[in-house]
């Protein structure tokens, strides 16, 4: 499983839907960040008290985590349209961000798993800065085992995405790093180049998650 064979797959996935992806990633940060950016400001007083904020950020800063969580399944939409991208080749929907909402066991069962998904890291974080990274990379595959897996309790899904990252945590740690070139030239564009980095990595991503899929089902069958 070559990095560079996986990014070359999502590009090949992208090719003709660009502007698409870049128009879905547009939707997906308007609500997702810009939404609770808009209420914490409000909560602060406005702008400029945003801005100069200090006692009145706390009560602000706390809403906006419980809006960010609130909104959370839509981060997952955007990720699972990525892998039904990578999988079938089919054209970006922009309904695919609602798909964590669709059903409110799905919904409820996405915000579980985020929280003890925190849990879990935070204690290990409390041991060492790195175990707490290593396991932030052996539950990386969670949210896509969701996908695979609706019935799937939170705890087996973060084995599962523990036993699929056994081997391959850096590997996964070297795709993340090679988009680093590519996020300070969409810096240099204010920003903007976000739009088209953000679906390459999420299609980048989700092309790692389905070739540790294959690689599992080959093992157990040899």
């Amino acid at each position: 499983m070559k990095n560079k064979a996986l990014k070359k797959e999502a590009r090949q996935q992208l090719k003709g839907q660009w502007g698409r992806a870049a128009l879905f990633t547009l939707l997906f940060a308007s609500i997702y960040y810009l939404i609770p950016m808009i209420i914490e400001i409000n909560l602060s007083g406005g702008f400029e008290a945003w801005i100069n904020s200090t006692d009145t950020a706390n009560g602000a800063t706390a809403s906006t985590f419980v809006i960010t969580l609130v909104l959370l399944p839509l981060y997952i939409g955007y990720l699972w349209t990525f892998l039904s991208v990578v999988r079938t080749g089919e054209q970006i929907k922009f309904s695919g961000l609602v798909q964590g909402f669709s059903e409110i066991s799905m919904y409820l069962k996405i915000l579980g798993t985020y929280l003890v998904m925190m849990v879990y890291m935070f204690l290990w974080f409390l041991l060492f800065i790195i175990p707490g990274i290593i396991k932030a990379f052996a539950y990386s595959q969670t949210y896509f085992v969701l996908k695979d897996n609706p019935g799937i309790g939170i705890n087996a899904a973060i084995k599962k995405s523990r036993t699929l990252m056994h081997g391959y945590k850096w590997k996964f740690f070297v795709l993340q790093l090679s988009f680093i070139g590519w996020g300070f030239l969409s810096l240099l564009t204010l920003g903007i180049g976000l739009l088209w980095l953000a679906p390459y990595m999420s299609a980048s991503y989700a092309a790692f998650y389905n070739e540790l899929v294959k690689q599992q089902k080959t093992e157990e069958l040899a």
